[in-house]
This record gives C-alpha cells, sequence and structure tokens, in this order.
C-alpha cells in the first residue's frame, strides 16, 4: 500500500534582490518535475512585468510555468502581476492595485486542488522587502502555510545579509527549511571559504549550492519532507 505523503509548502526568499531565487525555483521545480512529482508553483506578486496580447506577464513567473509543465492559467501563478520594476508596495501603489491576501490563497487554492506533491512560492526580494502596505513575506508564508527556504546570492556581503535574515526569519515565527547557495557571478573570490563560514555562522540546515548557470537541481531532495525547524 503506497503512502500519501501532504503537499509540501515551501516559500522561497532571498537575502536581497539578484541572488537568485528564480533559477533556484526553477531548478528545484525542475528536478522534482524528472523524479515524477507534480509541482504547482507561484510568484503571487511580482513587479517589473511586461504587457503583452494576454496582458502583464512577468518573465521569472513564467519561467517556474515552463519549469513545471502545468497548464495553468497565468493568474493562478501570478495573481499581481505589476509594472514598474520596483518593490511591489510600491509597484502596487503607482498601480492603482490593492494587494490582498485573500486573492493569493484563492489561486493557491485552485492549484492546490489539482493534487501537487509540493506547491513552490517565489518571494519579491529580500525577506523584509514589503509586499503591500501592510503585508509582508511572513504574512504570506502563514497564509499559504509554508515552511521558507532562503536562497543565499554568495557575493561579497553576503554573511551578513544571510544571518540577518536568518535572524528575521526566527524573529518572525517562521519554520526555516535551511537555505542553498547560489553563485551569482563566475570567479567569485574565496567562494568556498565564504560558504564555509556560512555554513559555521547560519543556525539552519545547508541544503547545497547551485552552480552559476546551472539549470537544474542536482543535489538531495529529501530535506524537503524533513521537519528540521
Amino acid at each position: 500500500m503506497s503512502v500519501v505523503r501532504p503537499c509540501v509548502r515551501l516559500l522561497l526568499t532571498g537575502t536581497d534582490t539578484g541572488v537568485g531565487k528564480t533559477q533556484v525555483a526553477v531548478a528545484l521545480t525542475r528536478a522534482l518535475v524528472a523524479r515524477g512529482l507534480r509541482v504547482a508553483v507561484m510568484k503571487p506578486i511580482a513587479s517589473g512585468c511586461s504587457l503583452n496580447e494576454q496582458g502583464w506577464r512577468n518573465e521569472d513567473a513564467l519561467a517556474l510555468i515552463e519549469a513545471s509543465g502545468l497548464a495553468v492559467p497565468y493568474e493562478w501563478v501570478n495573481p499581481f502581476a505589476l509594472p514598474l520594476p520596483v518593490s511591489p508596495h510600491l509597484a502596487a501603489r503607482h498601480a492603482g492595485v490593492q494587494i490582498e491576501l485573500g486573492a493569493v490563497r484563492e489561486a493557491a487554492n485552485r492549484l492546490l486542488a489539482l493534487a501537487p506533491e509540493v506547491l513552490l512560492v517565489e518571494g519579491a526580494g529580500g525577506w523584509l522587502s514589503p509586499l503591500g502596505d501592510r503585508i509582508d513575506h511572513s504574512d504570506l508564508a502563514r497564509e499559504l502555510g509554508c515552511r521558507v527556504l532562503l536562497v543565499v546570492g554568495l557575493r561579497l556581503g553576503c554573511i551578513n545579509h544571510a544571518r540577518l535574515s536568518v535572524r528575521a526569519l526566527r524573529a518572525d515565527g517562521m519554520s526555516v527549511a535551511g537555505w542553498i547557495g547560489s553563485e551569482v557571478r563566475k570567479g567569485e573570490q574565496l567562494l568556498e571559504e565564504v560558504e564555509a563560514e556560512l555554513r559555521r555562522f547560519l543556525p539552519v540546515p545547508w541544503r547545497g549550492r547551485l552552480g552559476y548557470g546551472a539549470a537544474v537541481w542536482d543535489g538531495d531532495l529529501s530535506w524537503l519532507w524533513e521537519r528540521s525547524d
């Protein structure tokens, strides 16, 4: 008799913007799909969208949809697509849009009705980047019942940013699945040493590193079903 595992719900956040969150999210999604799992993806609130014949579209959300292979309406993945490439709360303000977690929950419920084994949600910017005038990533994680995975861009300043991010996650009472290192540039100085220091300083599990330009995660994934925090 096969054991039905509950859907893993994971929110990816970063130490900053431009640290490789989307690359990590896409790589994890592809790896899970390659293992025969159904993966639902979300980029609930996205700024910097482009207008086409279908409406406002975000490149990160489209990349996630392609990686998941699920044919679902775009709005289920990205219910809030905002034009300006700025912090989401500012982009929403300038677009005259009110970010509402209820709309995000409704979209998530539609995806969950497809019975995925994993719901992978990509945040916007770093953990304390506001999503709305009164909405933070902690509100989004609680609304969707997600644990949090921190993506650390392995570059100058990342030790400080990573330590601050983990402190903020813990102060917000989040369940932290761990952290992944992301090579954001080729030839970064002292890469191995910096990663070793992060593993020493951060009080949450290291889950591996995604190499520069890597398209698929080739590391372990069993930790997704573990409770580490």
